[in-house]
């Protein structure tokens, strides 16, 4: 099902499904496998590019020569950008940590307070994907088999995508819409 909330297309999986990440569990496995790179707009390609030597230190060298030889995009098979891969596979900004769970470079710089962005939007996002129409913006829940352990644990714990996705739902799109949800989400349960 879809509901309207505000200039928004959203699916009522956002509500109904449970999310938490677990990493222990999957150990980052959205950022090394996929049919393509992460999504990005054109802004947060600019962002990259400005950036990327204070990101590059954060990164593995394959990432570093993927990008060297690419640049830190592609278009998809959409045409829309994406972010470079290493191994047609692994996001080029991945890097491992000590328990071989992905992490990101640009994540890490912004952590070390080495740069204002966060990470992508559509990584910051996930489960959610979002699509841009002429009239309004489509959100919908991607469910994927790696996320499994994810689900699990969101049942555990009872947490909804969308309150899972706070923050980064208040990034793209504001407290005043992040409010809408969850006056929405009320609704669907009091049915």
């Amino acid at each position: 099902m879809l509901v309207e909330v505000k200039d928004k297309v959203v699916s009522t999986q956002i509500f109904d499904r449970k999310f938490v990440c677990d990493l222990s569990a999957c150990k980052g496995a959205c950022c090394i496998e996929g049919d393509a790179g992460a999504p990005l707009t054109l802004e947060e390609v600019d962002i990259l590019e400005d950036n990327l030597e204070v990101i590059k230190p954060y990164m593995r060298k394959e990432g570093i020569e993927a990008i060297d030889k690419t640049g830190v995009f592609y278009m998809d098979q959409d045409n829309e950008p994406v972010t470079t891969l290493v191994n047609d596979a692994e996001c080029a900004f991945v890097f491992f940590d000590e328990n071989g769970i992905t992490k990101c470079s640009v994540e890490q710089a912004h952590l070390a307070g080495k740069l204002d962005f966060k990470k992508p939007l559509s990584c910051h996002l996930y489960p959610i994907r979002t699509k841009k129409f002429n009239d309004f913006t489509a959100l919908n829940y991607d469910e994927w088999k790696i996320c499994e352990p994810a689900c699990d644990c969101g049942d555990k714990l009872d947490v909804p995508v969308y309150k899972f996705l706070k923050e980064p739902l208040v990034r793209a799109f504001g407290e005043e819409f992040f409010k809408e949800l969850e006056v929405v989400a009320s609704e669907i349960k009091n049915r």
